[in-house]
């Protein structure tokens, strides 16, 4: 599985193989469909992911069975307790899933948006307009809901895509390509913009793949994300660790920021928005700790405190490195800190700039927080669970991006579409401008 390669490899041409010819061959084929795809009307693609989510709708028994099997496969394997929490995939799930693909059908056409019309000179005028990336390649470990997450949003941007799901999601995975290609069979987008890699060796190929796919994303342990990183020239969108933190002000509503909490831990703590940390402030580390400590044993959670914690009733120490751990399970850290800046220091140096989180009834902390912490998510009140593309309104999410450069967070259709500048003319050269014979008028158009 890939989420075990060593992090420590840096160079693609020593690790990673060329890719064979046949992989080569289905790659091309997809870039083709892609092509295709793209010039797909509105009605056209909008159409295609309804047919998906159809589809899917129609094969929900067969992939649950494909799913259940996964599992047992799993747990004969002895698959850790966050992964197997990724790979399940029940009723309820399924549908919520097939619910996010229609989402998808249903948002806004991303392709043809004008983003920029200027007049740079009488007959010449200068556009910007999105377009498709071309073909994405998506490597993820045990999550088969990212199939349609990721095939429905690529399908509504125009994009072709190659999916490879970790094999432990193997007959998920497949069952959930097929049901998607027979849904594409009645339109009129190719079945063949969709394409499942399978085995480890492809996956490797993929890497290399630069000229034939254009955006590689990894959903997945760190180790898979690093690797992947360190192992491509293809640009990579996504983000390595979700370390999250709440932070609980000193004028903070103690029931609600400990709904907050609970929910940030314990709601579905495999997932990556879910909270690592939890920061109190000293004037009310006390009190708040009498209720939590049992809330959180209630839900299953092991606390792990630093001194000050300890001496308030956790019941275990937080060991080297546990500030800087993504666990993806029911345990959280605790720590007791002098004042907000402190907290802010704590977040700036121990989390990934994915989501944190901080709860107060004082509006000067609440916008300080807000300003200060570089994170993809800054949320107030709330739980940092709410960092999802289906949550926020986007259908689905083709992943997480915590780098600086947009796009940022929950990525949607937006981070599947890219633009291009067109020029309109009639005849003219800069020759005639260099000369001063011609000035440019830079009038900005009604976009």
């Amino acid at each position: 599985m890939m989420g075990a390669m060593s992090q420590t490899i840096t160079s693609p041409a020593s690790v990673v193989p060329e890719p064979d010819p046949q992989l080569l061959q289905r790659a091309a084929s997809v870039r083709q469909a892609a092509m295709a795809l793209g010039q797909c009307s509105d009605a056209e693609r909008r159409a295609a992911v309804e047919a998906m989510a159809t589809a899917l709708e129609a094969a929900s028994e067969e992939i649950l069975e494909a799913n259940r099997a996964d599992l047992a496969a799993a747990a004969a394997d002895g698959l850790a307790s966050a992964l197997v929490a990724r790979l399940k995939l029940d009723g309820l799930k399924l549908a919520g899933a097939i619910a996010g693909v229609r989402q998808v059908a249903a948002l806004a056409d991303p392709l043809g948006r004008r983003q920029l019309h200027t007049e740079l000179d009488e007959g010449l005028v200068l556009e910007r307009v999105t377009v498709p990336l071309g073909v994405v390649g998506v490597i993820f470990e045990a999550r088969p809901d990212a199939v349609m997450q990721i095939a429905s949003l690529a399908v509504r941007a125009g994009n072709g895509a190659l999916l490879k799901g970790g094999r432990e999601a193997g007959r998920s995975c497949r069952a959930i390509v097929a049901a998607l290609h027979r849904g594409l069979a009645g339109t009129t987008v190719a079945p063949g913009c969709l394409e499942l890699l399978t085995s480890r060796e492809e996956s490797l190929g993929l890497l290399r793949l630069d000229g034939l796919v254009d955006l590689i994303i990894p959903r997945g342990s760190n180790a898979l994300v690093r690797f992947i990183q360190d192992n491509t020239r293809i640009p990579v969108l996504g983000h390595a660790d979700g370390i999250c933190h709440l932070y609980v002000d000193r004028a903070a509503e103690p029931a609600q920021a400990l709904r907050i909490a609970i929910d940030s831990k314990t709601q579905y703590p495999a997932a990556c928005n879910a909270i690592e940390t939890l920061l109190l402030h000293r004037e009310v580390a006390s009190i708040f700790l009498a209720e939590a400590i049992p809330a959180f044993t209630a839900a299953g959670v092991e606390l792990r405190g630093d001194p000050v914690a300890c001496a308030l009733g956790v019941s275990h120490a937080a060991g080297p490195g546990a500030w800087d751990t993504e666990y993806s399970d029911l345990i959280l850290n605790v720590k007791v800190v002098a004042d907000l800046e402190e907290a802010l220091e704590h977040v700036r140096r121990h989390g990934s700039r994915h989501t944190d989180a901080i709860a107060t009834t004082d509006p000067v902390a609440a916008d300080r927080f807000l300003r200060a912490v570089d994170s993809a998510g800054v949320f107030l009140n709330c739980s940092t669970r709410f960092a999802d593309g289906n949550r926020y309104g986007f259908g689905a999410e083709v992943g997480i991006s915590t780098q600086t450069l947009p796009p940022r967070g929950p990525v949607g259709l937006e981070g599947l579409v890219t633009y291009r500048y067109r020029l309109r003319g009639e005849g003219h050269v800069v020759a005639d401008y260099a000369d001063g014979s011609r000035r440019f008028r830079h009038r900005s158009l009604p976009l």
